[in-house]
């Protein structure tokens, strides 16, 4: 049998060791002497056996004293809990390893500035225990033990990373949803408002088309200011307006042109309407120079694109002097 001088192991486990083996010198004396005795005995005897039995006892002896012996001391079931011990180990270890290389390559913040697991007091441990199993099992309970305890405090700490990394993960995809869920509803909101802006536009253009007057479809007016007024009162109707309206246009008017179709000034404005220069109411009709109901349409469409009423025109004439 090997002694303990040949491994030596951590002080710890030296002395508890030296403690087994001062608690049991009673035992191992005690089977050694038995089997001096046992071996003793059966070699004596011998001679006289030959002489009343054909067989002989060597074979007997050997196979009922060695046995139980050979089983007592060297602990022929440690050998597997040792292995087991090791395999365990190592798998920890590797999980660590795992777990520190997954947090540095997701670039998380995890809420803790230590990333990684100790795991070299563990590998000390399990080199200690794989040089101890070429000792009886007494020797090499403690390290198995020693090595069991490690690998459940790296476990343990490879576990509360591995928990933060998936925290931290799951944090990141609900805020990158979140922010997706947000520029959708932007995007959403910005082509409703760009749809909502298209379809103003077209219907104020329409509006606009419409309120410009179409082209006039009244037979040419007489040249004074009662007829042009005549005329003007019966086109406003087209707009929707009422006395109210036609009462402000004809103040407008007045103060503009005197309802002369032939009105003029310095400026280059010209007719009922005073268009400047006078020749914008050619949209109205080629005859915008004499025709008063070609001005009247063009300047009632003028003021419906841009005041809305001949009241809101007469109200800006009022506080500015021009419309």
């Amino acid at each position: 049998m090997r002694t303990p001088t040949t491994f030596l192991p951590a002080r710890r486990t030296l002395r508890r060791a030296e403690r087994r083996i001062r608690r049991r010198p009673v035992l191992v004396v005690a089977t050694l002497a038995l089997g001096l005795v046992a071996t003793a005995g059966f070699t004596t005897a011998a001679p006289a056996s030959e002489a009343s039995a054909s067989g002989s006892l060597t074979n007997f002896a050997l196979a009922s004293y060695s046995a139980p012996l050979t089983a007592d001391i060297a602990g022929a079931d440690a050998p597997g809990t040792a292995d087991q011990a090791v395999t365990a180990a190592t798998s920890a270890m590797t999980t660590a390893s795992t777990v520190t290389s997954d947090i540095a390559a997701s670039g998380l913040d995890i809420g803790t500035p230590d990333t990684t697991v100790d795991t070299a007091e563990l590998q000390t441990a399990v080199e200690q225990l794989q040089r101890a199993q070429t000792l009886p099992a007494m020797y090499t309970s403690d390290f198995t033990d020693a090595v069991t305890t490690l690998t459940a405090s790296v476990s343990e700490e490879a576990a509360g990373l591995r928990g933060k990394l998936d925290a931290a993960v799951a944090l990141k995809a609900q805020q990158e949803a979140e922010e997706k869920a947000r520029q959708e509803a932007e995007a959403a909101a910005a082509a409703k408002a760009a749809e909502a802006a298209t379809a103003k536009k077209k219907k104020s253009s329409g509006s606009s088309s419409s309120s410009a007057a179409p082209a006039p479809s009244y037979a040419a007016s007489g040249t004074s200011a009662g007829e042009a007024q005549a005329t003007a009162r019966a086109m406003i109707a087209g707009y929707g307006w009422g006395d109210d309206q036609f009462s402000c246009l004809v103040s407008l008017w007045n103060r503009e042109s005197g309802w002369r179709y032939n009105a003029g000034n310095a400026s280059g404005a010209y007719g009922i309407p005073q268009a400047l220069p006078g020749s914008k109411m050619a949209s109205a009709g080629a005859d915008w120079a004499t025709n008063p109901a070609t001005q009247i349409a063009w300047g009632l469409g003028y003021i419906s694109g841009r005041y809305g009423t001949p009241c809101g025109a007469w109200g800006h004439s009022q506080s500015t002097g021009w419309y």
